[in-house]
């Protein structure tokens, strides 16, 4: 969301350090009567736990932000006050509205931004100065109205520097709170949204990271994206940064030494942001987003990561904890490599064909990348020289004026002009600012020239990305030679006098008087009226011509260009008339006077030219040849051309002597014969080992050098001397204890989700002895156990075992049998489709035996106590021996 020069952080529904200034509001915090209580460096408790329920592991959590190599650049976050509002205060309004709630407490802390708690000053430089400042609140707030929303926090884009607009609003929202904050100084430092005036968060694109506007499962919020990289490298290069630049007071800080996630584990960091009530209620991706338990006793997610050190596990990892949103095994955390820069690129295409353009060259925090926390190169990124330095031809266009008109066929609010550059005050001198010819307005065409363009007119300055560079006289970028004051470059003052003086002489009143001539060739010209009068300056030439203000005309005070340079008239209210100019002029120039009244008297300063005599003149001279480029093989010998004095035949600088008249150096070879063959060795390779003793190589040839551009190779007995070693050994010290993992197990069961195991020794570096596992770094030790799946177990199924006795002995009757659902490792189970389920009773029939009671039917009776007999025999029991003997009778025959 934009809001006017704004940025906000939006929640989904359901290279010296950057000092800051915290700010936590409070409204459930316990009256103090002591009002604003704050402490420098210090943080004083109140009575919730919650105001301050993780300040340390937030405010380190942003500095790691900023420390991360994604930036791009190396920036350090440092707290220097930490200051709770336990009252509200007369000048600051915090409530809902996120944008009122801002501009209040921006303009608030600019108002105690040199003053302490006791009122005493903070020097710009001091530990307790902050360069922006951070307010945290529990405000529900909202970026367009007095009621709460999903707004997170809000910014000034681009305000890092500016005292008022170094600032920033922030919802708190338990340990996350650290991404707003990094989020919202980020916009400090001008960077745009993900995805907003840029590629980064765009389909198919580099998805959205700490700076996206809306926080989803998708954002990564632990890194920059590149086109956060790019912002915060141009707001730095621009110069916008340069408060950031001053150096204060070294101070050890003392930092925690364990992660947010260990002191408040997931059930806290719920409660943080929900309530006491709330707790963890999802378990899955954890360090990727967090779910929490809400007051609706709903499962409910803002989208963002678990705090770094927070428990965790996933299918290859048993105990882990959260690093950058990914589930590490516990206690580990790769090792972090600091950056080194790579080699310069070669120097770009010069800005400028004449006049002095700028060409850069650029180097990257690449040999190697910073990873993991490692530090960023220190040091300059781009490096920039002079090019094209020589005059461009009489008549050349402006190089500003250019600029200008390349808008002529670009709309302006959907109209056409002709732009001619704005030579006025109260811009930036860097900044290309345009005249709409005709019409009496001007407008910022771009926001910096093009390098190479001169800061100011009369100035040899440059502008270079955007920011205005010193230039010496001799046109190099930094060069500290200057004019002197008869504007040579590197001269002794010798080639001008100073003429100065007053005119105060008594004039009539009504015309046109005199006050002094100015020669060809005048420098550094100033004209002055001593008191404020009615009279005026004139300026004119040695005819009638008049310059300014002539023939009773009063001109407008601007700059004129005259005699081939710029004159400056001022007339300011308050202040007497002034005539500037820097020379030198190419005629000779009357100054005179208007008189209306009595004359206050004139103050002129000027430096003509002295006229030379012959002994003063100069002229080109040879030097003595110079040493011979090279002993053997072909080398050269140069003679120089230098300025000389005639009078003492001393070297000057070249500008003395008439440069269409300069001879060229001479050259000429030297050392023809060819060396002698010599022993020529490559580079080394690589070591074949990295520890415990290695072998390297090169290559080794005997060549001789015929002449710059032959060589021949020779057979290796026509070098006299001792032959270079080939080989050399390398990496001799020992190795230290490393692990060794033996095989893996076969996966343990045979299928379905199991487990494969090995065994991991700690041995020496020679891989010969095997040492105990407290000699190997604890935190690389591989796992010992993974997960694995060889395939799908087979389902459960019916297992029926063998039928028992028939339940006749005779005739009819029925037989059972044990039926039961097992798994493929033989465990019970309720999984078996009832519908296969095999029969566990069928019927059976057994031969009849008639020998026995049968035969003898006074032996073969009834029991007479029994007398369910006739059941028996209609239920077909008497198969049963039971039945028949007690029946017996009755079965007979049966």
């Amino acid at each position: 969301m934009v809001a006017e020069n704004n940025k906000t952080l939006t929640q989904p529904d359901g290279t010296g350090p950057v000092a800051t200034e915290t700010f936590c509001k409070s409204r459930a915090l316990r009256r103090n009567p002591g009002g604003c209580r704050q402490d420098d460096g210090q943080l004083s408790r109140p009575s919730r736990y919650r105001a301050v329920h993780s300040g340390r592991h937030e405010y380190c959590q942003v500095a790691k932000l900023f420390q991360d190599s994604s930036l791009g650049n190396a920036v350090n976050i440092v707290v220097t006050r930490l200051i709770l509002l336990m009252e509200d205060q007369p000048t600051l309004e915090v409530n809902h509205h996120a944008g009122k709630s801002l501009d209040s407490f921006c303009k608030w802390q600019k108002s105690i931004l040199h003053r302490n708690g006791h009122g005493n000053a903070i020097p710009d430089n001091g530990i307790a100065h902050h360069d922006t400042a951070v307010l945290i609140t529990r405000y529900d707030i909202c970026i367009y109205k007095n009621k709460p929303c999903g707004t997170l926090g809000l910014a000034p884009v681009g305000g890092m520097c500016e005292p008022e607009r170094s600032c920033s609003i922030n919802e708190d929202i338990g340990l996350a709170t650290a991404f707003t904050i990094a989020h919202e100084i980020g916009h400090t430092f001008g960077m745009n949204h993900d995805g907003v005036g840029n590629a980064c968060g765009v389909r198919s694109q580099e998805t959205a990271k700490l700076m996206a506007a809306h926080i989803t499962m998708k954002t990564n919020p632990f890194v920059w994206s590149a086109c956060s990289r790019d912002y915060i490298t141009n707001f730095l290069d621009s110069g916008m940064g340069s408060c950031l630049n001053n150096v204060p007071p070294k101070q050890e800080f003392v930092y925690p030494t364990t992660a947010p996630g260990q002191a408040y584990d997931a059930d806290e960091q719920c409660r943080f942001q929900y309530g006491v009530k709330s707790r963890q209620c999802k378990y899955g991706e954890v360090c990727s987003e967090l779910w929490c338990m809400s007051k609706g006793n709903r499962c409910i997610t803002s989208s963002i990561p678990a705090a770094e050190g927070t428990i965790c596990q996933t299918s290859t990892i048993e105990k882990g904890w959260c690093y950058k949103r990914l589930c590490v095994p516990y206690g580990t955390r790769p090792e972090g490599v600091d950056g080194g820069w790579g080699h310069w690129s070669p120097w770009e295409e010069c800005s400028r064909t004449c006049g002095g353009g700028v060409s850069s060259s650029i180097r990257h925090c690449d040999s190697p990348r910073p990873t993991v926390g490692g530090k960023y190169c220190l040091g300059e990124r781009k490096r920039f020289r002079s090019c094209n330095i020589d005059e461009c031809p009489v008549g050349s266009q402006d190089f500003r004026e250019i600029q200008c008109s390349d808008f002529d066929s670009v709309p302006f609010r959907g109209k056409f002009y002709t732009w001619k550059p704005y030579r006025g005050g109260g811009v930036k001198s860097c900044s290309l600012n345009c005249l709409a010819e005709g019409y009496n307005f001007y407008t910022e065409r771009a926001p910096a020239v093009v390098d190479g363009t001169p800061c100011r007119d009369d100035s040899l300055d440059v502008c270079v990305n955007g920011e205005c560079k010193h230039v010496g006289c001799d046109r190099i970028l930094g060069s500290d030679v200057r004019e002197d004051r008869c504007r040579v470059c590197g001269g002794d003052g010798s080639s001008c006098q100073v003429i100065e003086g007053v005119f105060n002489d008594s004039l009539s009143e009504g015309g046109y008087e005199e006050v002094v001539r100015i020669p060809k060739g005048s420098v550094f010209i100033h004209i002055q009226e001593l008191n404020i009068s009615l009279n005026y300056l004139v300026l004119k030439s040695k005819g009638d011509q008049y310059f300014i203000n002539g023939k009773l005309t009063i001109d407008t005070p601007r700059r004129f260009d005259i005699a081939g340079g710029t004159f400056h008239y001022r007339r300011p209210a308050n202040e007497p008339e002034t005539l500037e100019a820097l020379g030198p002029t190419n005629m000779t120039l009357i100054v005179m006077v208007l008189v209306r009244e009595e004359n206050p008297g004139i103050l002129y300063r000027f430096n003509p030219p002295v006229s030379r005599d012959p002994l003063s003149s100069y002229s080109w001279h040879y030097t003595s040849w110079s040493r011979c480029s090279a002993l053997c093989a072909g080398g050269v010998q140069v003679q120089q051309v230098v300025c000389k004095k005639q009078a003492d035949l001393s070297v000057v600088y070249n500008h003395f002597c008439d440069k269409k008249n300069k001879p060229k150096d001479k050259k000429r070879p030297c050392n023809q014969e060819p060396c002698p063959p010599t022993w020529w060795t490559g580079d080394w390779s690589e070591c074949s080992r990295s520890c415990n003793g290695g072998v390297r190589t090169r290559e080794v040839l005997c060549k001789r050098k015929m002449s710059v551009t032959e060589e021949k190779v020779l057979d290796d007995t026509a070098c006299t001397t001792t032959r270079p070693s080939v080989t050399e050994p390398c990496n001799n010290h020992t190795c230290p204890p490393e692990w060794h993992a033996l095989d893996w197990s076969e996966c343990t069961p045979g299928c379905g989700p199991g487990y494969r195991y090995r065994v991991i020794l700690c041995r020496s570096g020679d891989n010969g002895e095997t040492l105990p596992e407290s000699e190997c770094p604890k935190q690389s030790r591989p796992t010992t156990r993974v997960r694995c799946n060889i395939q799908r177990c087979p389902p459960p199924q019916w297992v029926a075992g063998p039928w028992g006795e028939c339940s006749a002995r005779c005739g009819m009757g029925q037989e059972i049998r044990f039926v039961q659902c097992l798994t493929h490792t033989g465990q019970p189970s309720n999984e078996c489709p009832e519908s296969h389920r095999p029969a566990f009773m069928q019927q059976c029939k057994s031969k009849c035996d008639h020998s026995g009671p049968t035969d003898n039917p006074e032996e073969c009776k009834d029991v007479n106590t029994v007398a369910y007999c006739p059941l028996v025999l209609r239920f077909k029991f008497c198969g049963r021996a039971y039945f028949r003997q007690m029946c017996c009778k009755t079965c007979q025959g049966h």
